[in-house]
Formats: C-alpha cells, structure tokens, sequence
C-alpha cells in the first residue's frame, strides 16, 4: 500500500512539475503581447490537462463552424438530411465580400453538391458562404446552441450568422467559448459522444483535411502530423484591433496518442505576424511537452 501511495504522490509531482514548466515557457511566449490569450490542452489518454485564462469566453469567429457541423451531421444521424443528397446552390447563396472559395470556383453559382461536400467547403475551407447555407438548413444559430446545449457543451453562445458578423463586426464578440469549453468538446466529439461513429469518422477525415491556417498550430509540428483542426481570424475590421485569431484541433502523436489544444488570441492590438506566430509558437510546446 506505502509502495502505491509513493507512487502516486512521483506520479502526481511528475504532472505538477510538467505543468509549472509548460506554463513558464507558455508565458514567456504571451508576456508583454498587447492581447488576451486563452490557452486550452486536454490529453485524451490521461488525465492531464493544462490552461491559461481557460474559463475567459473569447470570440470563436470561424471555429463556430465545427460546432455547425456537428448540429448537421447530428441531423443527418437522425435521418432529417443525408450526407449523399444533392442541394442546388444559387448565385444568390454565394454573397460578394466575403471568404468563399466555393464562390471563386463557381461565380455564376447554380451548382449541385452533396451536403457533404457543402460540410467540408464549410470546414476545411471556411466558407462563409456554405456556412450561412448550412445554418439556413437547420434553423439558424439558435439550432446548433440547442444542440450544444442537450450534450451538455458549457460555457458557449452561438447567435450570429457569418453574413450577420460581416454587416456589424461587433457582432463577432457574439460567437463565444472558453478554450477549456472547446477541448472538453472537442473530447466529448472524439469519444463518439456527440454524433455516431460515422458521423464523427466523416467529420474528422474533413478537419484533418483542413487547408486554412497552415501557420497556426500545424505549422511548427512534424511534417505528416495527423491535425484534426478549425480555425477562426477576423483580420482587423477596424484597422487597429483583432476581435480573434483562433486554432483549436486533436492533434495525434508519435505513439498514437491524442490530445486536444486551443489557443485563442482576442482583442490584439499586435500585428497579425505577432498573434499568429503566438498561436504556432504556443502549438509547438505544447507537443515538445507530449514529446520529452
């Protein structure tokens, strides 16, 4: 029992001294930044976790898009949608000024995509325009807050639309969470507590296959690293502040672990350079912590 408890106890001053450390290289990153940055890391096989202003609601900008996702894929899971069907998108859906790859690669619109396909336009490439599309879909933002709501998903608000954030940036402090909120989800997705096991496979495959925000977390990991990720930006609208600069994902590692960062960096008076770089930098000791 003495030799049990003794361990223990190495076992508990192992992880405590592992967090002293990553929170001191973590702060020399953020110390004297002109920002709030909000940092979450969750790893899925033990009990380890870590978090700089974690409880802080920051703006989620375009990592609202994941939670979008799992309120359709939990529709389709019900057999209200299904992934395979064919939807007509109109050049009215696909509004000017705003990031739509699916609006560069068919301008006159009139194209027919699976809703499968309108997903992973939504998540892998952020696209506004198939956002606002899915939300229309489903009943609007308050659909995915109630979805989040009945699997227990704390400490975040979905009200606006991308085409609402356009029209009033201020409405972009609307789309809310904590970081501790986005990994615990972002657990509660992985274990299949959110969507079936299909479901969850197809939204992972689309994450992993993520082309926005290469700088972020991915950038400073291996080359190959599976990042399951979505990323958020507002730019400056007002030419002197940035609302977000957001990545959250599950990064897989070496051994065939996995854990879950978030590193949200709101009401930045830096350079976008600066705030990126945080987010890469914060990224790559968080893996050099899972890696000694």
């Amino acid at each position: 029992m003495k030799k049990i408890t003794f361990l223990l106890l190495m076992v508990s001053a192992l992880a405590t001294a592992q967090k002293s450390v990553l929170d001191q290289k973590i702060n020399a990153v953020i110390k004297g930044k002109k920002a709030t940055v909000g940092v979450s890391v969750l790893d899925f096989e033990t009990p380890f976790k870590y978090s700089k202003n974690g409880d802080k609601k920051l703006p989620l900008l375009s990592v609202f898009k994941f939670h979008l996702a799992c309120a359709v894929l939990d529709q389709a899971d019900k057999g209200k949608l299904s992934i395979d069907q064919k939807i007509l998108l109109k050049k009215s859906d696909l509004l000017e000024n705003t990031w739509s790859p699916l609006r560069e690669k068919y301008p006159n619109g009139d194209v027919e995509l699976s809703l499968g396909e309108i997903i992973t336009y939504t998540v892998a490439q952020s696209d506004n325009n198939t956002c606002d599309f899915l939300l229309r879909m489903i009943g609007g933002p308050q659909t995915v807050q109630r979805y989040m709501d009945s699997k227990g998903v704390k400490d975040l608000q979905i009200k606006y639309t991308e085409d609402d954030m356009h029209k009033d940036w201020k409405t972009q402090y609307g789309n809310e969470s904590s970081t501790n909120s986005t990994v615990e989800v972002l657990k509660k997705f992985y274990d299949g507590k959110l969507l079936s096991k299909k479901s969850t496979d197809l939204l992972m495959q689309i994450m992993l296959g993520t082309t926005t925000g290469t700088n972020k977390i991915v950038e400073q990991l291996p080359k190959g690293t599976p990042v399951a990720h979505k990323t958020g930006s507002s730019g400056k609208p007002d030419n002197k502040l940035t609302v977000a600069e957001n990545d959250m994902g599950i990064i897989t590692l070496p051994n065939g672990k996995h854990y879950a960062i978030a590193v949200f960096v709101s009401n930045s008076t830096e350079t976008e350079k600066v705030n990126i770089r945080m987010v890469s930098d914060i990224s790559k000791i968080v893996w050099d912590n899972f890696n000694k």
